[in-house]
């Protein structure tokens, strides 16, 4: 039997993470009904032809390269069950061999082992031995929700999808900084909604914690770069320049969990702020007006501080303030948890202080001081 999706899930010292991944894997196919739709097979006369990029007046208002997942016409249910596991650890000194032995009998998994060389090389290893026709990555800190699998399969009911994403969400069960970091990361107020929200400020590009890819399109353009940080935003890049056409479902999402804490936050943001300079120069143009914002909120807070040696009034604070109102306001909205609408406004000013301040490290690193790329992003990607 053909094996329609290969779940691929880099690990690094996170055995308790992944046990709760593969645990929502096993609810999921243990609740599982044949409620899909069986995408038809791509024809072969059409796979030769030459790829191109959706044609917006052919399908409404989209952005080239990118079209949201329709239904089409009722066709054969199909299973949804038909997917393996490969979990590659990443070098680990805390090792997951053990977990992945509890559940050979739920799931079909198999566990690869290599030396550290960075989440990118640990997804790349997971496609190699992938027997599916659709790669699945998946983040470990990420919980998978009933219902996922069936969002997919109706979505891929549209041949003309080569890859894709959906969003995240924070659990009920999620701590109150947890649930601020996950409002940090997905609000428009914070991200201008480009990590796929319905508002957004620029294209969407799937990201690795939860995307799908069709291996064929995955392996043309060489799967994910040696990048440390950035690079599934790379390949997602690469893939649309090279005609591969992708596609937001929204119904398509997970929990992610995320950093716990807000030092470790900063650093996850200030790597992505780093990366994005390295992206527009591997890229040209991909770097937007929202991508700058962080920074100029950083440089606005520098003003204002040194403002304070100059006057007492301390009149730069008042947006400031009135900044923090405005998340915490719709953070409750969005959370309905007080606790977490508390922690809204630092964790928000976390992310955009560690972003604007990576994003203006890496500009000066690389077009000031002529750094090479790679010089800035030699540190382990997961301390």
């Amino acid at each position: 039997m053909t094996i329609r999706y290969s779940i691929i899930i880099p690990v690094y010292n996170r055995p308790d993470e992944l046990r709760e991944l593969l645990d929502s894997l096993v609810h999921i196919k243990k609740a599982d009904k044949p409620v899909g739709r069986m995408a038809p097979e791509k024809d072969p006369q059409r796979d030769s032809e030459p790829k191109s990029k959706v044609d917006p007046s052919h399908r409404g208002k989209t952005e080239p390269g990118v079209e949201k997942a329709q239904n089409s016409d009722p066709l054969p249910e199909r299973n949804t069950l038909n997917w393996e596991v490969i979990v590659v650890e990443d070098g680990s000194s805390i090792r997951s061999d053990e977990v992945c032995d509890r559940f050979s009998g739920d799931l079909e998994i198999r566990y690869l082992f290599q030396e550290n060389a960075g989440p990118a090389a640990a997804r790349n290893t997971g496609a190699k031995s992938a027997r599916g026709e659709w790669l699945l990555f998946f983040d470990s800190d990420c919980i998978i929700p009933q219902g996922y699998f069936e969002a997919v399969e109706k979505a891929l009911v549209d041949t003309s999808i080569d890859f894709f994403g959906g969003p995240d969400r924070a659990a009920a069960e999620f701590s109150a900084t947890q649930k601020a970091i996950d409002y940090a990361m997905t609000s428009f107020l914070t991200t201008g909604g480009i990590r796929g929200g319905r508002r957004k400020l620029d294209k969407y590009y799937p990201r690795s914690f939860n995307k799908g890819v069709r291996k064929a399109a995955f392996l043309d353009v060489g799967g994910f770069s040696g990048l440390r940080f950035g690079e599934d935003l790379d390949l997602s890049m690469r893939l649309m320049q090279a005609g591969y056409r992708s596609s937001l479902i929204e119904d398509a999402w997970v929990y992610h969990k995320r950093r716990t804490d807000l030092k470790k936050f900063f650093k996850q943001v200030y790597n992505s702020g780093m990366a994005r300079v390295v992206l527009n120069r591997l890229h040209p143009g991909t770097m937007k007006t929202v991508h700058l914002l962080p920074s100029l909120f950083v440089l606005y807070l520098i003003a204002a501080v040194i403002s304070l040696f100059f006057s007492n009034d301390g009149i730069l604070w008042y947006p400031v303030g009135i900044l923090a109102v405005i998340l915490f306001i719709d953070g409750f909205r969005s959370t309905g948890d007080i606790g977490a609408s508390l922690m809204v406004p630092p964790a928000s000013f976390v992310q955009l202080c560690g972003y604007g301040t990576g994003l203006i490290h890496s500009l000066v690193l690389i077009h000031i001081l002529g750094r090479n790329r790679a010089s800035a992003f030699e540190k382990n990607f997961y301390k």
